[in-house]
């Protein structure tokens, strides 16, 4: 059984699983399907075709599923969908997909969205991906698991940042961030690999050894461009997932290219 308070406007065609709770002061919407155990705390705002997966946490005056803002937008039936276990936390503003960018919007299971976060439409973030206060994406974003963007930091649109990519505060990005990177800075450039992050992870010696040869040779200005260098780029089969992931990521399709160390501090 779910708990609504009598203050809450939840249309009677939405879909609330057992044991949610609906605080004061929400709105939720025809089409929202809020699954088992969710927790709405108050004067939070669920619209469009928005689901939420089981045991999300949303606190208030967060706004989930509104139009987007995109002039092209046309009311066409895009969606919001979040998997289960996030955290939303106060003034989040998560949007739906458009035509122009597959009709969908997905936030994966065990995320943390801070204080005033913004994923724009058509963005689609992994599992357990943290966007600190004020981060915000544009449209179109891309990013991998375990990825954690610093307060204040900005993506641009149809921009990828690559699994376990941790980005600082206030940071600008506008191109690709390989997978296990550190950024810095506005612009954002390069600052090495998330060695922390990997150590944390329990990632075997030779295999962060292996990823950290290839990051150096592939960044490596004195040495032709960046996709010569990619190209003679080897990829022996005992360096494990993270050299495959690194290099699997460093030949998809880049819309800005990809983010490098910055000149200024002599990389």
């Amino acid at each position: 059984m779910s708990h609504i308070h009598p203050s809450a406007v939840v249309d009677p065609a939405a879909q609330i699983a057992d044991g949610c709770t609906i605080g004061p002061f929400c709105v939720v919407g025809p089409d929202a399907v809020l699954g088992a155990g969710c927790i709405l705390h108050s004067h939070v705002a669920v619209a469009g075709r928005t689901t939420l997966g089981e045991t999300c946490q949303v606190y208030p005056f967060a706004s989930l599923g509104h139009a987007p803002q995109d002039l092209k937008y046309a009311d066409e039936p895009s969606r919001l969908e979040i998997g289960k276990g996030c955290v939303i936390r106060e003034h989040v503003t998560l949007n739906p997909g458009t035509e122009g960018g597959g009709m969908l919007t997905k936030v994966g299971e065990g995320c943390l969205l801070m204080v005033g976060a913004h994923v724009a439409h058509d963005c689609i973030l992994g599992n357990r991906v943290i966007l600190a206060n004020n981060a915000t994406l544009a449209g179109h974003v891309t990013i991998g698991d375990g990825a954690v963007l610093g307060g204040l930091c900005a993506v641009q649109q149809f921009v990828r940042i690559g699994c376990n990519a941790m980005i600082g505060g206030m940071a600008g990005i506008r191109q690709d961030v390989v997978p296990f990177a550190l950024v810095s800075g506005r612009p954002g450039y390069l600052v090495g690999l998330n060695m922390v992050g990997l150590r944390r992870a329990s990632t075997d010696r030779g295999e962060i050894e292996a990823l950290r040869k290839l990051f150096d040779f592939v960044f490596d200005r004195q040495a032709g461009t960046l996709s010569e260098r990619l190209g003679e780029a080897e990829e022996p089969a005992d360096n494990g997932v993270l050299v495959a992931n690194f290099l699997e990521f460093l030949r998809g399709d880049a819309a800005h290219g990809f983010l490098q160390p910055s000149e200024r501090d002599g990389h």
